[in-house]
């Protein structure tokens, strides 16, 4: 998705990408860099910030609610097992 929104913002996608999955695997690896996992890109300037700083937070309860009706249309197509089948005296019909 970075990727995607760095292409259509006409910056250098692959730096920045690059910078912004660096930081993100320093945070998860090293646990005196934990602070890296807010950063993210800032597509007008084109540089990577901290999102936090910058006070852009993405709010939790709308992750969620995507995981969860996700899952609901999972589940949904999941449970439809019978098939609809015309007969062959019926597809002369219509």
């Amino acid at each position: 998705m970075h990727l995607v929104l760095a292409v259509n913002a006409a910056k250098d996608a692959t730096e920045l990408v690059a910078k912004l999955r660096a930081y993100h695997h320093t945070a998860q690896t090293k646990a005196d860099k934990q602070h890296l996992s807010s950063m993210g890109l800032d597509l007008v300037k084109g540089v990577v910030r901290n999102n936090l700083e910058a006070g852009v937070i993405e709010p939790a309860m709308s992750k969620l609610k995507i995981i969860q009706f996700a899952t609901e249309a999972a589940i949904t197509i999941l449970r439809i097992d019978d098939m609809i089948k015309l007969d062959k005296e019926d597809q002369g019909n219509e």
